[in-house]
């Protein structure tokens, strides 16, 4: 195991600094939830295999540079599937999906809505807010006393007033810096090169 971190700490990266700001809610949303626009479905409690969810990670994330995920193993994302406190559900446009949110239920009091996104087919199409809304909401229905989620730089610059616009206050904002592997090929923006 000591051998595989200095191996992966080792492959060849290219560092990127952003800043990542964390919020939270603190009360679950008041009045109705927001209605997908006709065609479009949300499905819950989806248990994607491996190949599955790097295909999510990778289409809603490769243009915001989300590594994280994808620079795991095989067999650590299996145990992530098979034995983490998360929740994932998948946003469909008939059968096809077109995005997926992924929430962490490690602290059931204190929930994080760790992985938040749409296709790029999906983006324009008017159902980001009815999905983050049923995102939150579901994170709501398991009782928790607040609900997180953080965003950098790096994200769509819609990510953050949307957050806000559904009830999220920041709480803190740091910069960071990551050492993506280049395996996975992300094109990081001039702008965040260090």
């Amino acid at each position: 195991m000591i051998t595989e971190v200095c191996i992966r700490q080792a492959e060849p990266a290219t560092r990127m600094k952003v800043d990542v700001t964390f919020m939270r809610m603190l009360r679950a949303p008041a009045g109705e939830a927001l209605r997908l626009p006709e065609g479009w479905t949300v499905e819950t409690n989806v248990r994607p295999d491996v190949a599955g969810y790097r295909l999510l990670q990778d289409k809603v994330g490769r243009p915001y540079c989300w590594w994280m995920r994808q620079a795991a193993s095989d067999r650590d994302l299996a145990h992530l599937l098979e034995q983490a406190p998360i929740s994932i559900a998948v946003l469909k446009y008939g059968q096809a999906i077109r995005g997926f949110y992924e929430l962490n239920l490690s602290n059931p009091q204190d929930i994080n809505l760790s992985y938040f996104g749409l296709f790029p087919e999906a983006i324009g199409h008017g159902v980001g807010r009815a999905f983050l809304d049923q995102a939150v909401r579901h994170a709501w229905s398991l009782g928790p006393l607040c609900v997180r989620v953080n965003t950098c730089t790096a994200d769509h610059p819609r990510a953050l007033p949307l957050y806000r616009q559904m009830g999220f206050e920041p709480v803190s904002t740091m910069e960071e810096v990551w050492d993506v592997p280049d395996r996975l090929g992300l094109v990081i923006p001039e702008k965040f090169l260090v």
